[in-house]
């Protein structure tokens, strides 16, 4: 297994874990029926937009994207609601996640409600962001 030689503290570093099934032939030869990549580009660019604004309204003209932003400006831009919060507690609890791998899940979480057109980082952000964290190797689960 690849993933247990990359050692605790560099998986925590990786914001996206993301697990990628092979694709079947009978799948390859189906229609794509997602968004088409012109779309999406659209998205994401109105998403980076919205994330320099949002740097330029706190007066940082150093920062484009919620990819540079420290953990203490992350505390500041990234706030969920509460049940958000209490979501990202409790799995912050559970899932053992550092310091680092919890300023991830804020980080991953503010751009997906970019993406999304949000002001408000909610549950459902902070949810899929921790959808794509992985627990890191060796680390085990706390049952609670």
């Amino acid at each position: 297994d690849y993933q247990s030689k990359i050692s605790g503290p560099m998986f925590d570093r990786i914001d996206l874990h993301v697990e990628v099934p092979a694709v079947s032939a009978a799948d390859l030869s189906r229609p794509a029926n997602s968004e088409s990549s012109a779309t999406i580009a659209k998205r994401v660019a109105q998403a980076r937009n919205i994330q320099r604004q949002r740097f330029l309204q706190i007066g940082n003209t150093e920062l484009r994207t919620n990819a540079e932003a420290d953990g203490n400006l992350l505390e500041k831009i990234a706030a969920p609601v509460n049940e958000g919060r209490v979501l990202l507690t409790e799995a912050t609890e559970k899932m053992r996640l550092t310091a680092r791998g919890y300023h991830r899940i804020l980080r991953v979480a503010r751009t997906l409600a970019d993406l999304d057109g949000y002001d408000e980082i909610g549950r459902v952000h902070i949810a899929e962001a921790l959808a794509y964290r992985r627990v890191v190797p060796g680390r085990q689960l706390v049952n609670m």
